[in-house]
């Protein structure tokens, strides 16, 4: 019988949350630089070189590897013999080590978590409270899984309610590329099996805190209907040609996880949710001995990789850039901006789109036109930071602004992550704009390129609020050019035609 102390498990809770912040997985990590190796597509490859020097750069310096620092979802397992000297709740301990995690001044992670999510949306400000999965089990230990979800891999998750003799294999083909490329690929699928809709989604999100070991059940094969469809898929998913950020290519997913559970005559039910580049999670037992010792893994364990801008790559002044460059740029090139830029997502186009809407002008000192701006909500700076972690969010949340920015600011283009919708790319078409896609998963690595900022309007809105960054060679891809052709539709068909083995699903 052992006894568990309350400051042993918030301890540990809060230094699995730093310790994941800005260490990967080293199977991950193995995994990422097998895809980097085996990569054919250019512009996928880049991505690949430029997720894993960020998670090098994250290791050396314990900065976070993305922006978006997650939602906390904890998997505990309690043992029935365990005692505990506490006087709060399991869920109170946990989200004191939550609350202590994302606070700790010297790495601080960025607060994302919003109360009354269907109402005035109010930051918690400590990233509180977690998401937790309790289950008591046989033993005299306490056994934790702790996990940081990105927003962008979570608003992929898809459920459905299949009949019996329906193909899940035909489902997750036909579904994952109306995911998009905003789960931030190459990572892993977790899928759920059976059970009922809640038990499906909850089995989904828990495969995801396994390793990844595709390559293993290669080896060995497959020993049950479970590890059948994790093999197949794996081949399917990937032959897609999605490839790394929606740029077309060999890899889309780096493993492919699969639980089951059973189920009424009369269903099927079936969860899918990606995790993304930024995979972070880490398990640990207390067994009374006092706080988990977490160990660092070796920077041995990290390829030492360069990326350089290749030959063709151009150079952009962003004080200086008039509309005839920007009519000249073609989807798939290679940009370094440097200059200024506004930045500005969900919560500030909201407050523009208001102010319009009521006849107001926007504020003193901000002004769109001629100018980019970047969807992006950075870290808090820490020590001599200019700014923290500062890598893109998803565009397509933007989309239904961008004609207003588009119409009304003068606004001659946008940076974010992933693809665009119909809607956005007819505006950009219309008004001979330009979207370019940053690198998701490579927060840490985009900072170093942001050489002075400040806040000029929003400041109330925290990491929501309207930066001016000064940055030097920023690397981005054009994306979406002034024609409206969209890498996101031209790449993967091309890299599936090249692969070959499957017709594209129908999305």
């Amino acid at each position: 019988m052992n006894l568990i102390k309350k400051d042993d498990l918030i301890q540990s809770v809060q230094d699995a949350l730093q310790y994941i912040s800005y260490y990967h997985p080293v199977d991950f990590i193995q995994a990422m630089h097998a895809a980097y190796l085996r990569e054919e597509s250019q512009p996928a490859k880049d991505a690949l070189a430029q997720i894993l020097i960020n998670s090098r750069m994250c290791a050396e310096g314990k900065r976070p590897i993305c922006q978006d620092t997650g939602i906390v979802v904890v998997f505990v397992e309690v043992g029935m013999q365990v005692q505990w000297e506490t006087d709060c709740s399991l869920e109170e301990m946990i989200n004191e080590g939550v609350r202590r995690a994302y606070r700790l001044p010297d790495n601080i992670l960025r607060a994302s978590i919003l109360d009354d999510p269907a109402g005035i949306r109010k930051n918690t400000g400590d990233n509180t409270p977690a998401v937790i999965h309790t289950s008591i089990v046989p033993g005299d230990k306490v056994s934790i899984q702790v996990a940081a979800k990105g927003g962008g891999s979570e608003a992929k998750a898809k459920f459905v309610m299949l009949n019996p003799a329906d193909s899940v294999v035909d489902w997750v083909l036909k579904t994952v590329p109306t995911m998009g490329a905003g789960w931030c690929p190459p990572g892993m699928l977790g899928i759920g099996i059976g059970g009922t809709a809640e038990k499906a989604m909850m089995m989904a999100k828990k495969s995801l805190m396994d390793a990844v070991d595709i390559h293993e059940l290669q080896v060995r094969g497959a020993s049950n209907r479970a590890e059948e469809l994790r093999l197949e898929l794996y081949d399917k998913v990937n032959a897609l040609g999605i490839g790394a950020q929606g740029l077309g290519g060999l890899t889309t997913v780096l493993d492919v996880k699969v639980l089951d559970y059973p189920t009424h005559a009369a269903n099927l039910p079936v969860a899918m949710i990606p995790n993304c580049a930024a995979s972070r999670h880490i398990h640990f037992i207390l067994d009374g001995s006092g706080p988990a010792e977490l160990v660092p893994p070796s920077l041995e364990d990290w390829p030492q990789i360069v990326w350089e801008a290749g030959s063709g790559t151009r150079k952009v002044n962003l004080d200086t850039v008039t509309q005839q460059d920007v009519e000249s740029w073609k989807t798939g090139e290679t940009l370094l901006l440097s200059g200024k830029m506004l930045t500005g997502r969900d919560a500030a186009h909201k407050r523009i789109r208001d102010l319009f809407e009521n006849g107001e002008e926007l504020p003193e000192g901000v002004d769109f036109k001629g100018r980019f701006i970047y969807y992006v909500g950075p870290v808090d700076p820490v020590g001599d930071e200019i700014v923290g972690p500062a890598g893109p969010t998803t565009a397509t949340r933007m989309d239904g602004f961008t004609e207003m920015m588009l119409e009304k600011t003068g606004l001659m283009g946008m940076i974010g992550k992933a693809e665009r919708g119909p809607v956005a790319i007819e505006s950009i078409r219309n008004h001979k704009a330009v979207y370019l896609m940053a690198v998701g998963g490579a927060a840490f690595l985009v900072s170093k390129a942001i050489r002075a900022s400040r806040v000029v309007a929003f400041e109330n809105l925290g990491m929501e609020a309207i930066h001016e960054f000064e940055v030097e060679d920023m690397p981005v891809t054009v994306a979406v050019d002034s024609k409206g052709e969209s890498v996101h539709q031209t790449g993967p068909g091309l890299w599936q035609s090249k692969i070959g083995k499957i017709p594209l699903a129908d999305a």
